[in-house]
């Protein structure tokens, strides 16, 4: 006898074997007991979500001889050929590999006879969106105002696809995917009648694996099943689909957390001498990273033992809610940049660098910086508004030829000088606008940092008490250099290249003088 798939032999044949489509059988079950079925349906929805599965049993149900509660019996001779697909009356069609204006133009012309044995003919169209323009046309008419005895069911994946015209005469059913309690419940009743032995663990996995989909879920059950002749554990299932062990994905993600890249990069070259899957391992990272945010936020997991969940809490203490966010955004944007890429693992490895490279900062140090920021600002406007005093008691003289040596003087001044408020204005503005945006790791880094360079292109950025490794890190970060370019972009309009200068020189020791801010004791590298 010939060997029939696992996802075949279970397919439902009533509408109460359905899983997770409640809201759908029950509307379709009413509309046959009231005997109010429509001519056209639309079932939309994702892969192995039971829109095929419906429609056959939509198909038998609208023929029955002997119906049960809008249930087909499956038991009468219409049921029966049905099922063994020997009745001409229900025809099912791929539309991918029948897509042509032909293939619609036999059917338009098979509506008109009446049904050999069935009360109606009902025309199954599988990938409905394949059709072709001309096909959608030739199929227009005859899905307006059919026969009566003629019932259309569309499946299709990607509704979008579909003409308006389709869309408007039709009676559409969205299908969901379905939960992984559903999935998990459904591949119990499966095992148990298929005698198959699994742990509740691979179970759990098959279910998240599945993404909703049923077929997908017991076309992987099954190859466990080919696998192992004896129970199914989580190990046979991660072997056979190529996901790493959980202790390679603890490492790395620890690593990612504690910005260690060496041991970040020996965890990846670990998976990879193993053959292991890179979008399945980059898949797991993130869904791991996703845990340790879940249980930060809630203190509960159901998918892990208490030893994992231990681990979890300890990574979870690491690091906070911004950081662990800021990490799957990263990662996700490298599971897209894979797809294109021809050097995958090259790629894979600098992406795992460049999470390790983002800074890392507690709610707590964020509060504590800015208060040391507030209290700098209030001393340096201190400092200024003294200087300024200062300046125009200065500036002030009783003296005729003075001022007319002045007056002389002042227009080359005062470009100058103007020149250099200007600056100064600008980048004060950037400054604020980045504590404005709560950028506080590059707002505490430039605060003492001044612009000594502008124009269309290019501004330099000067460091007076010179540019530490620390500094330079964080400003080259590539996120950071990113909201800086953002941040001079709103005040300037253009944008500009950035360039930093250490201009720190050593005064001489008889003319060495401390700076304003160092008379008063602070320390201007409060990150360090």
């Amino acid at each position: 006898m010939a060997y029939t798939a696992l996802y075949r032999t279970f397919r439902p044949i009533k509408f109460a074997d359905m899983v997770g489509q409640d809201h759908i059988t029950k509307t379709l079950k009413n509309q046959i007991m009231a005997e109010r079925v429509g001519h056209a349906y639309l079932f939309n929805g994702g892969r192995g979500t039971g829109k095929t599965s419906s429609a056959k049993i939509l198909a038998r149900a609208v023929n029955c001889l002997n119906l049960q509660d809008g249930e087909p019996c499956n038991e009468c001779e219409i049921c029966k050929e049905i099922l063994n697909g020997s009745l001409t009356d229900v025809v099912e069609m791929d539309a991918a590999s029948n897509n042509s204006v032909e293939d619609i133009r036999t059917i338009r012309d098979e509506v008109n006879f009446l049904p050999t044995k069935a009360k109606y003919r009902v025309y199954i169209i599988d990938e409905v969106h394949m059709l072709s323009v001309g096909a959608f046309n030739a199929l227009l008419k005859t899905l307006e105002e059919p026969p009566e005895h003629v019932k259309f069911i569309l499946a299709t994946t990607e509704p979008q696809k579909l003409p308006t015209t389709i869309l408007s005469r039709c009676q559409r059913f969205d299908f969901k995917k379905i939960s992984n309690e559903d999935v998990i419940k459904r591949l119990k009743i499966i095992c148990n009648e298929a005698n198959i032995k699994i742990n509740e663990e691979a179970l759990n996995i098959i279910a998240v694996l599945s993404e909703g989909a049923m077929r997908d879920a017991i076309s992987i059950l099954e190859r466990c099943s080919q696998e192992s002749t004896e129970e199914i554990t989580a190990n046979v299932v991660k072997d056979l689909v190529g996901i790493p062990n959980l202790q390679y994905i603890n490492k790395i993600s620890k690593a990612i957390l504690q910005n260690n890249e060496i041991d970040a990069l020996s965890a990846v070259d670990e998976v990879i001498n193993e053959g292991k899957d890179l979008y399945n391992f980059l898949w797991e990272i993130i869904k791991y990273i996703k845990d340790i945010l879940v249980y930060k936020a809630t203190g509960n997991l159901s998918l892990y033992s208490i030893e994992e969940l231990e681990d979890i809490k300890s990574l979870a203490e690491t690091a906070n809610k911004d950081r662990l966010l800021g990490i799957i955004y990263g990662l996700s944007e490298l599971e897209n940049n894979l797809k294109w890429s021809n050097q995958k693992t090259i790629m894979f490895q600098t992406g795992i660098i460049k999470a390790c490279m983002s800074v890392n900062m507690t709610s707590g140090d964020v509060q504590e910086l800015q208060n040391r920021i507030d209290k700098l600002e209030s001393k340096i406007n201190n400092i200024n508004s003294l200087e300024n005093v200062q300046s125009s008691q200065n500036n002030y003289t009783s003296d005729k030829q003075s001022k007319v040596a002045n007056a002389e003087i002042a227009p080359k001044r005062s470009v100058t000088t103007s020149n250099k408020i200007n600056q100064s204005d600008f980048w004060r503005k950037v400054i604020d606008n980045l504590k404005q945006s709560k950028k506080m790791m590059l707002y505490t880094t430039l605060l003492n940092s001044r612009a000594v360079q502008i124009d269309d292109l290019n501004i330099e950025i000067e460091f007076p008490n010179g540019l530490t490794p620390f500094n330079e890190k964080v400003i080259n970060d590539p996120n950071n250099r990113n909201d800086l370019m953002k941040a001079i972009f709103a005040i300037t309009g253009n944008q500009m290249n950035i360039k930093l200068k250490d201009s720190k020189v050593k005064m001489p020791e008889e003319k060495e003088k401390k700076l304003p801010l160092q008379e008063l004791g602070i320390d201007i590298n409060i990150i360090e």
